[in-house]
């Protein structure tokens, strides 16, 4: 079975992306290459979390829930309930 993390990045200016990978490290990488159109010339970029392992289903839940937090107090509620 596949498993899937939950990640948060963030740049230099504070700004955050939230995604699920398969290969955390591989998916930093091709954010900080440019391989994705939302952060593309925003980088460099830093993992500042990654969940603990999921099933797809649960990582796109939890990625859906987390973006709808706009990085508020809610964020910082699910990211203590699914760290590693």
């Amino acid at each position: 079975m596949v498993f899937y993390r939950v990640y948060v990045i963030e740049n230099p200016q504070k700004r955050r992306y939230i995604g699920i990978s398969e290969n955390v490290k591989r998916q930093l990488a091709d954010h900080n290459e440019g391989l994705s159109r939302w952060t593309k010339g925003r980088g460099p970029w830093n993992i500042q979390w990654k969940s603990i392992e999921l099933s797809l289903t649960e990582a796109r839940k939890l990625e859906n829930k987390m973006k709808k937090q706009k990085g508020g107090r809610g964020l910082s509620v699910l990211v203590s309930k699914y760290s590693s």
